[in-house]
């Protein structure tokens, strides 16, 4: 129990979701390599029945997520970057609710527009994580840099999306090489979506992350304009105090 607490004696909800999190994804890759040694490779259209592939697809998400989950904390490390509690768990309780819940429970077919709530939910984490490269960037000793409130806001809105649509790639590429269902173009029954109805979850993936980026981008403009002119408020204060 010490590990789930601070120095300080108050529970470390950070460590507490993250452990939750990996305990559950590990039960799930067990369950998963149980369910791929019963289950059949092929099914009738219209049965309502998993396949070894969407198996398969459980494991790779669930070993991808107990990789991932390591990522901030390696960029904190590496770039000397100090992320708040709050992001942590949230982006913990994002893995759960994309892969455990969304592949492992079947959210994404049982629950409307899971995805789309998943990829608002991403982008707007994405878009802050942006301000505070910028942010950190701006107090660093060996990199000090003095940008405008749009120009954050923008880099902010191109890195939301840049990872957005890199991990559309990587869905692609996934599906092409391993036969997965990430851009979910077969439907739960096993009919195949054709033409534009096979693209409209990677478009509103796209857009949706689009406009989450916007979103956060001006919400976060909003912030550093308020911020500049406290500043510029103190610094009047200041000089009128010299005189």
């Amino acid at each position: 129990m010490k590990l789930l607490r601070k120095e300080n004696g108050k529970l470390d909800w950070r460590r507490i979701v993250g452990l939750i999190v990996l305990i559950t994804l590990v039960l799930s890759i067990v369950y998963a390599i149980i369910m791929v040694i019963s289950s059949p490779s092929d099914t009738n259209p219209g049965e309502h029945q998993k396949l070894k592939s969407d198996y398969l697809l459980m494991i790779s998400q669930c070993i991808l997520g107990i990789i991932v989950m390591a990522v901030p904390s390696v960029i904190e490390k590496r770039f000397s970057l100090r992320l708040p509690n709050f992001m942590y768990i949230l982006y913990f309780v994002f893995l759960y609710c994309a892969i455990y819940l969304g592949e492992v429970r079947s959210f994404y077919f049982v629950i409307p527009h899971w995805d789309t709530i998943l990829h608002s939910m991403s982008a707007a984490m994405l878009g802050a994580f942006g301000f505070i490269i910028i942010e950190t960037m701006g107090k660093s000793k060996r990199c000090k840099i003095n940008l405008s409130a749009g120009f954050i806001a923008f880099f902010a809105f191109c890195f939301a999306l840049t990872v957005g649509t890199v991990w559309e790639i990587y869905e692609y590429l996934a599906d092409g090489l391993f036969g997965f269902n990430m851009q979910k173009f077969t439907l739960e029954g096993g009919e195949n979506l054709i033409g534009r109805a096979a693209l409209v979850d990677t478009m509103e993936d796209l857009i949706t992350d689009a406009i989450s980026a916007v979103i956060i981008s001006l919400v976060g403009y909003a912030a550093y304009k308020r911020n500049e002119k406290k500043n510029a408020v103190r610094s009047d204060c200041v000089c009128e105090t010299v005189e």
